[in-house]
């Protein structure tokens, strides 16, 4: 506690030694950095910790992967928190649903300075010479469907209070609803700050007290971009008054979509892209940076785009002398300029097909009412085939549209057996 202000760092999901999906194929990939990312996302959790003097590491659940049985993820996370105890920093820490699962979480003996919260029911922690108590309660179990914040003990007078929980509150995309609350609720407890855990993504959901998901310390695919980190805690005098994120991913998701309407042909495109991988390396700062790029829009350079391994070889040149850029997929959703001449020349059923197509794709209305009525055509599917192909109906229509265009711009026109 230096100046008499009390420093905490938030962090969760560090899912250690989990792999990074989608660049174990690519050629000159750096494979150990990539392999490592978890573990150096974590050493900077650490250093930044020692640099900035911090009183206590929050990890607010999710250390391990699931059940792990090497022992050695394990043992690298008693070095780092060791390095911590070294130079009086106490880390509290709950189970998230991934270390309920970890038999790591039940066997490893952690230094003197980690402090874990229960899991059979809520319990405080204080540090009476920080003037700050940490309320919370760990998963005991994987599947923790019950509320648990409602139990919450009321906060400790006169100190700073801060509460932990692994939750996705009433549910958030992508995350199982573990340990369900509402905001109203956390709000409820009369804390300073809530440190959540689970979400992947930061979000700040109150300033007036501070609730808080700091998001997964490194992204592992490319459903999550973007920066990555934790978030440090200033309150002088017991009160707060900073709470600031600190970006730690040593690689970097990027899923760039580039609108190709100005482009006229592969040159263009090639350009179009390069500015965008080029902006996306400086926003990584000096970071491995994984990129998906998908083009889209109606473009002259569609037909020269069709050439796909040409394309792939030219993007992945330019992204190779920029630096540390490795591209996880490229997705071509372009479409060429369909003329009404060419259709009125046609005036076959691929050309009134296509024309159908657009309308829908012009009027929610009549989207709908096609979704509605492919719906009743597949009735005899199990109902959650029929709702997996249909979840994203924008996409569908935009894919059929796509493939029409395709056989009508092709030579030949899609005679052969088109109509």
């Amino acid at each position: 506690m230096a100046g008499g202000t009390v420093r905490i760092v938030h962090a969760a999901d560090l899912h250690l030694d989990s792999p990074l999906a989608g660049l174990a194929e690519y050629e000159g990939a750096p494979v150990g950095e990539v392999r490592r990312a978890t573990r150096r996302a974590f050493v900077g959790l650490v250093d930044f910790c020692l640099e900035k003097k911090v009183d206590v590491l929050l990890l607010a659940g999710d250390l391990y992967d699931g059940d792990f049985r090497d022992f050695a993820t394990g043992l690298f996370f008693v070095e780092q928190v060791t390095r911590l105890k070294d130079a009086g920093t106490r880390v509290v820490w709950l189970r998230g649903n991934h270390d309920a699962e970890s038999r790591m979480t039940r066997h490893l003996r952690l230094p003197d300075n980690v402090f874990e919260l229960r899991t059979q029911s809520p319990e405080t922690i204080v540090f009476e010479d920080l003037g700050a108590a940490f309320h919370g309660q760990g998963y005991g179990e994987r599947d923790v469907t019950q509320n648990l914040v409602r139990a919450y003990p009321p906060p400790v007078s006169g100190a700073l209070n801060v509460g932990l929980l692994h939750t996705a509150l009433e549910g958030r995309p992508g995350h199982a609803n573990y340990a369900p609350a509402t905001l109203a609720e956390l709000l409820a407890r009369g804390y300073d700050y809530f440190a959540l855990g689970h979400v992947h993504t930061r979000e700040v959901l109150s300033t007036e007290p501070y609730v808080v998901f700091s998001g997964n310390l490194q992204g592992r695919h490319i459903r999550e971009t973007g920066p990555k980190g934790a978030t440090l805690i200033e309150a002088p005098r017991g009160k707060i008054e900073a709470v600031t994120p600190i970006e730690l991913d040593v690689v970097r998701w990027e899923h760039l979509e580039i609108s190709l309407g100005e482009a006229r042909n592969l040159e263009d495109v090639l350009d179009l892209v390069e500015r965008s991988l080029s902006r996306a390396t400086e926003r990584a700062s000096g970071r491995i940076v994984a990129c998906r790029v998908t083009l889209s829009g109606e473009t002259e350079a569609h037909a020269q785009l069709a050439a796909r391994e040409r394309l792939v070889s030219e993007l992945r040149a330019i992204s190779v002398a920029l630096g540390p850029v490795y591209l996880e997929k490229v997705a071509v959703k372009t479409r060429g300029p369909v003329s009404e001449a060419l259709l009125t020349a046609r005036a076959d059923a691929l050309a009134d097909l296509f024309r159908f197509i657009e309308s829908a794709r012009a009027d929610r209305e009549v989207r709908e009412e096609l979704k509605s009525t492919i719906a009743s055509e597949l009735s005899s599917l199990p109902h959650e085939l029929v709702e997996q192909e249909l979840a994203d109906w924008e996409e569908v229509v935009a894919s059929a549209s796509r493939l029409l265009e395709a056989k009508l711009l092709a030579p030949g026109g899609g005679e052969e057996g088109g109509k």
